[in-house]
């Protein structure tokens, strides 16, 4: 019974009506959906463009830190295009839309839409692609999509911290040109909307625009790009307080040794050397902070300034210290010529007879012998060079030689010098910055 049934299996011919002739489906195809049944998704090549153009709206949700190093900006958003499609018009009796997920959107034409000057960008994925595709009876379209994108930010950098900029974000179409794709905000300025509790840290958003161009490109031609334009300005207290407010301590703090006696040498010199250190802290802690630009930053200026300044009160000091040593030099000659001076107990028997001048105790020379608890700080001294035999021969014969003893009038000087300049120096700054 087998080698009978054996013929019947390996022959050709069967009978018109056997089931056997039924072709089996392709499993392979995957069965349309009714959606796409209704849309006619296979009678359609939509690998080719619709014949209208598309427009877009745009709504930015989050908008994170601005970076000044990188010179970039991240930014989420939720991005909506508009164009009409007539290949998917269908009946409808309500004239009501179809709302679909990503999975159709790879089955239809879509804009080629890329961020000009991105460095990354991703469209979110959780819990599914978040794409959204709505088709309308007529055969109008909506594509969002929510996407995140970081892209450059040409940041001018001459006034920083006391800056504005202004950033944008660019879209463009990448393969059609403005003969076979023309893009366009749907309404203007009113495309761009934005959430009431987006805020930076660093930065005051001051207002968003949009704007529309022509890009050209030499090997394919021109193509319309669309401008998301957005001015931020830098919020300036936190750089008052870590920078601006220290800076100014330390050359405060430098000014202290104007009234420290000039003998205290252990007292002046590390103060001079802490605030000069310190300065350089400073100056090298914002510039890690900030990107190696070739031009000076307006902060530059007001830290180089007081470290000026700061390193100015070093060399005052210095200077006070070697005019001091060559007065006593002097000063020691004149004693060495003199000398009935051995047998004095204090130099201001020298000048009992002579002239003598008091001055302000708030001066700094201290040559003169504390009487009373006053510092008698300027002495002008005459000395009687020549012949002492007799009176009137010494009256015709003596030549008086004047000295001003006042070793710290630098010092004296500086107390008014040094804040009037800084404060003068603040003045202008802060007038041009601010």
């Amino acid at each position: 019974r087998a080698k009978r049934e054996a013929p019947r299996q390996e022959g050709e011919t069967h009978k018109p009506g056997s089931p056997i002739l039924k072709r089996s489906p392709d499993i392979t195809k995957a069965p349309l959906t009714k959606s796409e049944q209704l849309l006619r998704i296979d009678d359609h090549d939509f690998t080719m463009r619709p014949g209208f153009g598309g427009e877009a709206l745009i709504q930015i949700s989050c908008l994170e830190p601005v970076s000044s190093i990188n010179k970039d900006f991240t930014m989420t958003l939720y991005l909506r295009h508009y164009w009409k499609d007539e290949r998917l018009a269908f009946p409808s009796t309500n004239n009501q839309s179809m709302t679909f997920d990503g999975r159709l959107v790879k089955k239809i034409w879509v804009p080629d839409m890329f961020f000009v000057h991105s460095k990354r960008s991703f469209i979110h994925d959780t819990t599914t692609d978040n794409v959204m595709l709505r088709v309308y009876p007529d055969g109008k379209v909506l594509y969002s999509l929510r996407v995140t994108v970081t892209a450059m930010c040409n940041m001018d950098l001459s006034r920083f911290p006391l800056d504005t900029q202004t950033c944008s974000l660019e879209i463009e179409s990448y393969a059609y040109t403005d003969d076979d794709l023309m893009l366009y905000w749907k309404k203007g300025n009113d495309s761009l909307k934005t959430d009431d509790r987006i805020s930076l840290s660093q930065f005051l958003i001051q207002k968003f625009h949009t704007t529309t161009k022509l890009a050209f490109y030499s090997s394919t031609g021109w193509y319309n790009r669309l401008y998301i334009n957005f001015t931020l300005r830098r919020h300036i207290f936190f750089f008052l307080l870590q920078t601006y407010f220290p800076a100014t301590l330390m050359v405060m703090l430098s000014w202290v040794s104007f009234w420290i006696d000039r003998r205290a040498v252990p007292a002046r010199v590390p103060l001079g050397i802490t605030t000069v250190l310190t300065m350089s802290t400073i100056i090298t802690g914002v510039n890690a902070s900030m990107p190696r630009v070739s031009y000076i930053k307006a902060v530059d200026i007001y830290l180089w300034v007081s470290f000026v300044f700061v390193f100015l009160s070093v060399l005052e000091y210095a200077a006070v210290n070697y005019l001091t040593t060559v007065q006593e030099r002097k000063e020691r000659k004149i004693r060495d010529r003199l000398p009935c001076t051995c047998g004095l107990a204090h130099p201001r028997q020298l000048i009992m007879g002579t002239s003598y001048s008091d001055v302000d105790v708030n001066t700094t020379g201290t040559y003169g012998v504390p009487e009373n608890g006053e510092k008698q700080e300027r002495i002008l001294v005459h000395l009687a060079l020549g012949d002492d035999r007799t009176t009137s021969r010494r009256k015709n014969s003596r030549s008086y030689v004047s000295m001003w003893i006042d070793t710290h009038a630098i010092d004296k000087y500086s107390r008014i010098i040094f804040p009037g300049a800084y404060i003068l120096f603040n003045i202008i700054y802060w007038s041009i910055y601010s």
